[in-house]
């Protein structure tokens, strides 16, 4: 039933991707063109994904379980290190390069294009560094 689940709720998060145009790099990009041809769209597309997060994490944080049954754990950690730092300056860069962030790169892969599959393949790349990386520090 998990399965489920978390596919119909990819599967929602990915229309709504589309439909809201997210997944058009020309979109991102014009909402980080402050001094140009700026394009808002994005910002209401964050102000409407953190109005549902906040109730969601509003109603989330009262429960033990989630609706299907699996425990909730919600992060507790709230400290700005030098790893959240350069982790958004990693996302920021790529996400201002290529006009993708990986929700968007995953559901534009469908489109048949080069640009989506050649950020996702950087995307996988970037992770398995950061994952060598960990376990050569540990």
């Amino acid at each position: 039933m998990n399965i489920v689940a978390s596919l119909l709720a990819g599967l929602l998060f990915g229309i709504g991707l589309v439909v809201s145009g997210m997944t058009n790099p020309a979109k991102i990009i014009g909402f980080l063109d402050l001094f140009g041809k700026w394009d808002p769209s994005l910002g209401f597309v964050m102000a409407g994904a953190l109005l549902v997060g906040t109730v969601a994490f509003r109603f989330a944080s009262k429960r033990q379980r989630a609706m299907l049954g699996t425990p909730i754990s919600i992060p507790t950690k709230r400290d700005i290190d030098r790893r959240l730092v350069l982790g958004n300056l990693a996302f920021g860069i790529g996400w201002g390069l290529a006009g993708y962030c990986p929700g968007p790169a995953v559901t534009s892969l469908a489109s048949g294009g080069a640009k989506p599959w050649i950020f996702f393949v950087a995307m996988l790349a970037g992770m398995a560094i950061f994952e060598i990386a960990e376990r050569r520090k540990a």
